[in-house]
């Protein structure tokens, strides 16, 4: 809020004058601190008072007794990041976790160094953390709830490495931004639909029309490992990521038997490592994998093999599902309005098992196998799905 009759000196200095007194104010901003200091020039002239505010400028901010740095915000920030990063080095960590901590501690516009750098930490209270809440819509009022609560968990995990090393008793509470939750686009499938409408039959079907086409997406031929493509995502929940799908390697499928399934070896998912069981069909395209490449070595990759950059494999396939989607017109999910893509294919996956299972399926295995929570399942797929018949028996079963 503007002050009453206050005159810019320069950019965070200002005098003003408040009612009820003859005297001029000097402000300033203490941008270390965040806060304005402010004091009283004892002139009565504007001319006077400008040059006296310059001197008293200086001699507030000078005033201002610093932080001992082993007690300042900074270094507990760095040594949390420190530790996450051995932490990941050594298996620990998910990387990309590390790598979010960094974004929130460190953004340059932001972050939370660009707030509580120098503060102490013996001094920040819940109040405090409310302050940066605000001064956090002030300059970005579109932040999401999740980046505010990453921020949350972020502050929450640097002044628990201070409570470890004795400097804090309690860590200050954070209160959560309530999340809005939006349902996941998939690919209706009967039973969940008529099978006049089932787009995800609609989409293997086309898929292989494009092969018999010989169609080229950027000058790339269409082939069977779209169709096998669109099949071992629905029968396995991978993500379509270069760390999870199209980073699979020979080595890291075993067929197993009773019951028949894959079990695959996911080295660095979203989530980390995991080892995981399809459903049997991706079996089935394993073993057309293994008829068409051109290497048995157990390095080589089941998708796109012939290209070392996973990032290109990644890229084409995507142009070509995108190709596909296009000329099956299932570009958009009339039940969610969101746009479809290869993600489509995950929340279809996880989507199918709830359905299909008649509503049996283990939730947690479910989770485990997807690299997911049960949280994630029940608040992004579960709850937006219809109660079939069976599902309703099974709510209402005693038991066998």
């Amino acid at each position: 809020m503007k002050t009453p009759s206050a005159i810019k000196i320069y950019k965070g200095l200002s005098i003003y004058r408040v009612s009820n007194s003859p005297y001029w104010m000097v402000r300033v901003w203490d941008r270390k601190r965040k806060k304005y200091l402010v004091k009283s020039t004892g002139e009565t002239s504007s001319i006077l008072a400008k040059e006296a505010a310059q001197d008293l400028a200086v001699a507030l901010l000078r005033a201002e007794v610093p932080v001992k740095v082993e007690y300042t915000f900074k270094t507990y920030a760095h040594k949390l990041l420190q530790r996450s990063k051995i932490q990941a080095q050594n298996g620990e960590r998910n990387p990309r976790y590390v790598k979010t901590m960094h974004w929130a501690i460190s953004n340059a516009d932001w972050g939370l160094l660009d707030y509580f750098e120098d503060k102490d930490v013996r001094e920040i209270r819940t109040h405090s953390w409310l302050a940066y809440l605000s001064w956090l819509h002030g300059k970005r009022p579109d932040l999401s709830p999740s980046t505010k609560n990453t921020l949350s968990a972020t502050f929450r995990n640097v002044m628990k490495i201070a409570q470890e090393e004795g400097v804090v008793g309690a860590v200050p509470q954070t209160p959560r931004s309530k999340l809005r939750d939006n349902p996941r686009p998939f690919f209706r499938f009967h039973p969940l639909v008529d099978r006049t409408n089932d787009s995800y039959q609609k989409l293997l079907i086309e898929a292989k029309a494009m092969k018999d086409a010989q169609l080229e997406v950027r000058g790339t031929l269409v082939t069977d490992e779209l169709y096998d493509l669109i099949l071992f995502m629905v029968h396995s929940f991978v993500r379509p990521t270069t760390s999870e799908l199209y980073a699979l390697k020979h080595s890291d499928i075993m067929i197993a038997d009773d019951p028949k399934r894959l079990i695959m070896t996911i080295r660095k998912g979203k989530t980390g490592y995991r080892t995981s069981n399809t459903m049997p069909a991706a079996v089935s395209v394993y073993e057309r994998i293994l008829e068409r490449a051109t290497s048995q070595q157990s390095d080589a990759y089941l998708f796109l093999p012939d290209y070392t950059n996973r990032t290109t494999a990644s890229q084409i396939m995507r142009r070509q599902f995108n190709a596909l989607l296009a000329r099956a017109q299932l570009e958009v999910d009339p039940y969610t309005g969101k746009s479809h893509a290869l993600y489509s294919l995950r929340h279809t996956a996880i989507c199918m098992r709830i359905i299909n299972s008649e509503g049996k399926v283990n939730i947690f295995n479910l989770a485990k196998n997807a690299g997911t929570s049960v949280d994630q399942i029940e608040r992004f797929y579960a709850k937006y799905l219809p109660l079939s018949k069976e599902m309703a028996r099974n709510l209402q079963s005693f038991g066998e």
